[in-house]
């Protein structure tokens, strides 16, 4: 064999061998990204079970204990709807609502003043079902606490302003702000007469959680895709892209006329 073939094999030798070798640096690499990944994935469900529980320690009471006890003049079906307004108005509005609900206070904000118009006009009525639905998709239990209090204040016939204030004073819904029943009794001060004894007991002795619960179940079971939803002559008028507060009143107004 000449001294050039020689050198040719040599030199193709050594090429695969270092090629060789970088595959093997790329598996490598390659299982350690693999490793890597899964050991972040599992801290990140570790993390997330660890949010979890602490969430479940905070707040240990079973929410379907005992019987459900509705507030003062709750209506419907198994009592479970706050009505507001009088009983003679020929329109009826149906809202499902969640006190974390970013969308539920949009629509608060948005609708507010033409809902308190045509309440104390006559010709509007408001039957408020409370659910806990951003307990169940976040974690936490500012949904049912703040249900709770909201039902105490309709006990002393303050739900309306209580209402507005919860609302205006919505925290982060990541923030489960309304699980403190202190924040909820300060909030309380806001609203005229509210702050009782009376109204404190029935907030921190959790009197209407089992009532929040069996509104919750309602929901669950019915067709609704979320909250808020909103019903007027049984349609969803918040799915309803071109609704406006106009329209609303205009709906509202056209069927007290019939």
């Amino acid at each position: 064999m000449s001294e050039k073939n020689r050198e040719g094999k040599s030199t193709a030798r050594e090429r695969l061998a270092v090629e060789r070798q970088k595959q093997k640096g790329a598996e490598k690499r390659r299982r350690a990204l693999i490793v890597g990944a899964s050991v972040v994935c599992v801290l990140a469900l570790a993390a997330v079970v660890g949010v979890l529980a602490a969430g479940a320690g905070k707040d240990k009471k079973n929410t379907a204990a005992g019987p459900a006890v509705a507030p003062s003049g709750a209506t419907g079906k198994d009592g479970l709807a706050i009505p507001v307004g009088k009983d003679g108005a020929k329109s009826t509005l149906t809202v499902w609502e969640d006190f974390r609900c970013p969308a539920c206070q949009s629509f608060e904000t948005v609708y507010r003043p033409t809902i308190h118009q045509l309440v104390d006009a006559g010709q509007l009525k408001v039957e408020y079902h409370l659910v806990t639905l951003i307990d169940g998709n976040t974690g936490g239990s500012g949904s049912r606490h703040a249900a709770n209090a909201a039902a105490c204040a309709q006990d002393a016939g303050k739900f309306v302003a209580y209402h507005d204030v919860l609302y205006a004073n919505q925290p982060k819904e990541t923030d489960d702000t309304f699980a403190d029943n202190g924040k909820l009794i300060g909030l309380a001060g806001k609203v005229d007469g509210l702050d009782t004894p009376g109204f404190r007991a029935c907030v921190n002795d959790g009197r209407h959680d089992s009532w929040v619960a069996k509104s919750n179940a309602a929901f669950q079971n019915g067709s609704f895709s979320g909250t808020p939803t909103v019903l007027l002559g049984g349609k969803n008028i918040y799915a309803d892209q071109s609704m406006t507060p106009a329209k609303l009143k205009q709906l509202v107004q056209a069927e007290n006329k019939g």
